[in-house]
């Protein structure tokens, strides 16, 4: 190949038996036996085992190499015995007999061992990244996320579109999270914004006349940080259609997600074609719009049980009076669980911060009966109203939440997680997608009791757009999806809006008047007005398909270089001070608190 190997460490085979041969990379493990040292040699492509007898005038020099010395060897392959032969490595049935050797690369002491998976924390991972990225498991995830972005590519060029770049500087948008701003010094006292997404750009791809159009794209939030999703910046997939219906997006992104999972991935698709699911049943049936459907448990509706006189239940009653609401989940065949089982549950609720689950299970002694703290409160006919709107049967347990309805839809989509994985319901070989369908456009600010865009600000809303009843903003009904798999929103999309008349009108429902619009979206609403085609889209992340397909919790572990959750840089020592010439140079004063 060149000077420093004719072999990578991962391609040695029986056939190469008796082959001179030159290997360079890492030291990953030595093994010494007194007569023999055996180093295992690691680059990109795997490991070869190499062997030294003690009576060769470079074994004391070996024996001293630290682990991750960059070095370089000349031997001979040599076929093992059976009793040696190492059938997890691809060159276990080989090893090299070290002629000479050369150090390329010394190295210092190491922060954290390479050739382990064993966890360290955060803050050695991230600042010795380089180093974390040696290690197996997290290389393979960069080479998956590799091998994933190439294949979607491929696949989007399958299906008839064409990849643009999108500009990086842009201008802020006052919808979404918050922005990274870059100071213009050539316009002094101006800001670029750093893209949340291309949003504007690609919908202008379309009014320019293209008709498919995806993108690798890389966006910026300057938001915090969570298991699922980096503090700065992300990559999606970005694309956009034109003259398409919500459904003609569907098609394309399910024929997409599946091929992409069973590519993969040798887990199984729950169901190949997606379920819709409409947002109000996602939340009465989830409490959340992101339903993992692995997960049989079902929360219910029992409001209407607590207006009912043999229903003793005072505590909820009250509340049920004053506006409030009750909701259940159904656990099912647990009359044999022990006490500790449904304390721990409510225990756990409490610690979620709601004021516990009340929770009773259904026996039949004489007569159908609640056994548990508030069993006592329901008759025998109650119980069989109960299990008439559940299908619960006897020996399940019925776990109650009453309060304000996002207080109850909150602690009963996690208590419909927490006591699947205690019931281990949840099939860990399974991909579960599903669509998230029929968003309202608007929804009421919990804080200042303003309406507010509740998804997309530029999406097309449902129905006759000539007789639409703007009066009643939160009855409107928008073409906004998300899907969804295994509880990860995977990405939002929208059929747009291309109407500027239209436009104006909902964006004044917010608090937007014509002038403001126009300020903050002149390119998109300019362009609109040039005869726009009907389009839509969708952006599923990149860094979350990978999670999902390498089996990960944590954002981090599917990405090269991430920062902290204080959106840090430790590796770059960055966010960084700058000088102050650079700063008079953006007409920029750092103005310090005292």
């Amino acid at each position: 190949m060149n000077k420093y190997r004719t072999h990578n460490c991962g391609e040695l085979k029986i056939k190469d038996k008796n082959k001179r041969i030159s290997l360079s990379g890492w030291i990953n493990k030595k093994r010494d036996h007194g007569n023999l040292l055996f180093l295992d040699l690691r680059d990109h492509y795997g490991i070869t085992q190499c062997v030294i007898e003690n009576t060769h005038n470079k074994f004391k020099e070996l024996e001293k190499l630290p682990l991750e010395t960059v070095i370089k060897i000349d031997g001979e392959v040599i076929q093992r015995t059976k009793d040696t032969l190492n059938k997890e490595l691809d060159t276990g049935e080989i090893e090299v007999s070290i002629i000479s050797y050369e150090t390329l690369g010394t190295t210092k002491e190491l922060p954290m061992p390479v050739f382990s998976d064993q966890e360290y924390s955060e803050e050695i991972r991230l600042k010795y990244r380089f180093l974390d990225l040696r290690r197996k498991k997290i290389h393979q995830n960069i080479i998956l996320r590799s091998k994933v972005i190439s294949f979607i590519r491929s696949e989007m060029e399958k299906l008839g579109f064409l990849e643009f770049q999108t500009p990086i500087l842009t201008s802020s948008s006052p919808e979404g999270a918050r922005d990274f701003l870059v100071p213009s010094r050539l316009n002094p006292g101006k800001f670029y914004a750093l893209p949340q997404a291309p949003q504007q750009f690609k919908q202008l791809i379309m009014v320019s006349g293209f008709d498919r159009y995806f993108q690798i794209a890389p966006c910026f939030r300057d938001e915090d940080a969570r298991a699922d999703r980096s503090p700065g910046e992300f990559y999606q997939l970005d694309l956009e259609m034109s003259f398409v219906e919500q459904e003609d997006v569907f098609e394309v992104v399910e024929k997409l997600m599946k091929n992409v999972f069973k590519k993969f991935s040798h887990k199984k698709i729950l169901n190949e074609k997606f379920p819709k699911i409409t947002y109000s049943d996602a939340m009465i049936k989830y409490g959340t719009d992101k339903p993992d459907l692995r997960n049989p448990i079902i929360i219910n509706e029992f409001t209407e049980i607590f207006k009912r006189e043999d229903v003793k239940f005072e505590i909820f009653k009250k509340l049920v009076s004053k506006g409030n609401i009750v909701r259940g989940i159904i656990a099912k065949n647990t009359k044999d669980k022990p006490r500790s089982f449904f304390d721990g549950i409510d225990k756990w609720a409490k610690d979620e911060g709601a004021s516990g689950l009340a929770y009773f299970t259904i026996v039949e002694e004489d007569e159908i009966k609640g056994k548990g703290p508030v069993g006592k409160f329901f008759t025998p006919d109650s119980i069989k109203e109960i299990m008439k709107i559940s299908k619960a049967e006897v020996g399940d347990s019925i776990f109650l939440a009453c309060g304000k309805k996002n207080e109850v839809e909150n602690i009963l989509s996690l208590a419909r997680e927490k006591i699947a994985n205690e019931l281990k319901l949840i099939d860990q070989d399974t991909f579960a997608f599903c669509w998230i369908v029929d968003y309202p456009m608007f929804e009421e600010d919990d804080k200042t009791k303003k309406i507010v865009f509740s998804h997309n600000p530029f999406s097309m809303p449902q129905g006759n757009i000539k007789k639409l009843d703007l009066s009643k903003p939160l009855e409107i009904k928008a073409y906004q999806y998300d899907i969804v798999c295994n509880g990860i929103e995977l990405s939002s999309g929208a059929i747009r809006n291309h109407i500027p008349e239209l436009m104006y009108k909902l964006f004044s429902i917010a608090g937007y008047d014509k002038k403001l619009v126009d300020e903050k979206f002149s390119g998109m609403i300019n362009a609109l007005s040039y005869g726009a085609p009907p389009h839509g889209g969708i952006a599923p992340g990149i860094d979350r398909i990978i999670m999902l397909l390498a089996g990960e919790k944590n954002i981090r572990e599917v990405t090269m270089f991430p920062m902290n959750q204080n959106a840090q840089d430790l590796m770059m020592n960055a966010p960084s001070e700058v000088k102050d010439e650079q700063l008079k140079e953006l007409n920029l004063l750092i103005k310090k608190n005292k």
